[in-house]
């Protein structure tokens, strides 16, 4: 069901940028409102929480790009985890969203120096996920590819942020409490494993 409203909103976004009839923008409209109370039903949103996400939206519509740093120690098998101020002080690789007229690499720095302090540089590409069919929970109303990076500290240090409370390296193998809507163990061992074996980046 989530999936059907999502592409009826993609539907809608895409005739509203582009039609030109007034009754077929109506329609449009409607089908935006449908999928509105779909996607609210679906989540914890109400559909006019939706329907001011969705207005927002222009052009052709496409997935949303979380960015990760995925930053391992000296020695290999510790990795950089941030406790999340937002989700009960649960742990997740540090990024976010990318942002507008940044590259990929670009955000996944900011992110990382805005969430833990550390100033880092980009190595390479280890994953492109698409986070539907990767078990997260909760599940969004909005699609989202999740891009992962394997960084290098170069500078600063670990601070206390507005939006987490501290990092620290953990074992590859015994993490902490997760914070799953963001990252799962299995993606953190199969990102280990890329950067042991330097494999092509993961897709899908």
């Amino acid at each position: 069901m989530l999936s059907i409203a999502r592409e009826l909103e993609a539907l809608a976004q895409v005739g509203l940028t582009f039609a030109r009839d007034p009754y077929d923008q109506e329609r449009y409209a409607r089908v935006r409102e449908l999928a509105a109370a779909m996607l609210a039903a679906q989540s914890n949103l109400q559909p006019a929480q939706v329907l001011r996400w969705a207005a927002a939206e222009f052009g052709y519509a496409t997935p949303k790009v979380d960015v990760r740093g995925f930053i391992l120690d000296d020695g290999g098998d510790r990795v950089l985890l941030i406790r999340e101020n937002a989700d009960e002080g649960r742990w997740t690789l540090p990024g976010g969203w990318a942002e507008v007229n940044e590259t990929p690499s670009g955000s996944v720095v900011r992110e990382v120096l805005e969430e833990c302090g550390y100033e880092v540089r980009v190595g390479r590409l280890l994953a492109v996920l698409d986070r539907e069919h990767q078990g997260h929970v909760p599940r969004f109303p909005y699609h989202v590819y999740k891009l992962f990076f394997h960084c290098e500290i170069v500078g600063g240090q670990a601070t206390a942020t507005r939006e987490s409370s501290e990092s620290a390296f953990h074992p590859v193998d015994r993490l902490p409490e997760l914070s799953v809507g963001r990252v799962l163990p299995e993606q953190i061992r199969r990102l280990h494993a890329a950067v042991r074996s330097g494999e092509p980046a993961l897709f899908d």
